[in-house]
């Protein structure tokens, strides 16, 4: 299927998939670095086979999934945005044990539940890229929305994370997937990477500085690096993740970011039957459902502070 045949449905359920994926693959290689994991998967690692530091079974997933399946669970319990039911689907989750979970995650929600507060304080330690990559159900829910798109993005970013850089970072992953949600170019991303860029000189990517940890500029770097230097979800992905670091959480935001401009259809099969078929329905059927949101979104509980843009450096 041509790229110019897709549909909003073809493009929002390749993100998502390609999010997963994304997750699925690159957790089998996170904290390796590029030469283990040549010396490992000759050819490089290509397939879902699971294992890794967290030695999970081909086709799970890791906290990045969860926790954007987690938020898309609150938008649609909420019929709407409601930062409190946010909140609480994301203590659910804590408490079902999940196989990781990152420490600034942990100690928000932990936050919350006893204080019942729904902003970590400003603090350098926030710096890092939880917030951006559970914000896909966001992205998809405040489609032609880009008040509502800050908004929320920074209002569930900061349950958690609370820092200029993750702000900055979880906005532009969320404008650029709207973008290419809605049948934009490479170029409309480049357009918008460029006014993100003369924003945060510190994002730039372009020769890429070869870092790949959690830090949320590290990530962007990585994802934008491959994905502006690629032409499919696979190559994109499979380029993303033999970078190795934190490669769950920076494949899955370039598998975010290709699958909403090249389609489900351009996903390789075998990682569809490769991913585990339980997420792989919930992940359809919540697509679907976000799509469905009425337009505007409505605002259940309004926040009753104002968020303001992310300031320049």
């Amino acid at each position: 299927m041509s790229v110019a045949a897709l549909t909003l449905y073809d493009r929002a359920l390749g993100a998502y998939l390609g999010f997963a994926i994304g997750d699925a693959l690159g957790a089998t290689a996170e904290f390796m670095t590029a030469r283990e994991i040549a010396d490992t998967y000759k050819g490089g690692l290509r397939n879902i086979v699971g294992g890794g530091w967290l030695r999970l079974r081909p086709g799970h997933v890791t906290d990045d999934t969860q926790m954007a399946l987690a938020l898309g669970d609150a938008l649609l319990a909420a019929r709407g945005w409601d930062l409190r039911m946010v909140a609480d689907s994301f203590v659910g989750w804590m408490r079902s044990r999940p196989p990781d979970i990152g420490h600034a995650c942990r100690r928000g929600i932990r936050r919350y539940l006893v204080e019942g507060t729904l902003e970590a304080p400003l603090s350098e330690d926030n710096a890092g890229n939880g917030a951006a990559m559970r914000n896909l159900p966001v992205a998809i829910a405040t489609l032609d929305e880009p008040e509502l798109l800050v908004c929320c993005s920074l209002e569930q970013a900061h349950l958690t994370h609370h820092h200029p850089l993750s702000d900055a970072a979880t906005l532009a992953f969320g404008r650029l997937t709207q973008i290419l949600l809605l049948g934009g170019s490479i170029g409309d991303c480049r357009r918008c990477v460029s006014e993100t860029l003369a924003l945060h000189p510190r994002f730039r990517f372009e020769p890429w500085p070869g870092n790949t940890s959690g830090y949320v500029v590290d990530t962007l770097q990585t994802v934008l690096h491959a994905f502006f230097r690629n032409d499919s979800v696979e190559s994109c992905i499979v380029d993303v993740v033999n970078r190795g670091g934190d490669a769950d959480t920076a494949g899955a935001l370039v598998g975010q970011l290709a699958g909403a401009c090249y389609g489900v259809h351009d996903i390789p099969p075998r990682w569809l039957r490769q991913l585990d078929r339980g997420i792989a329905e919930r992940v359809q059927r919540q697509t679907a459902a976000l799509l469905s949101l009425p337009r505007p979104l409505p605002l259940r509980a309004p926040s009753t502070r104002s968020i303001p843009l992310p300031t320049t450096e």
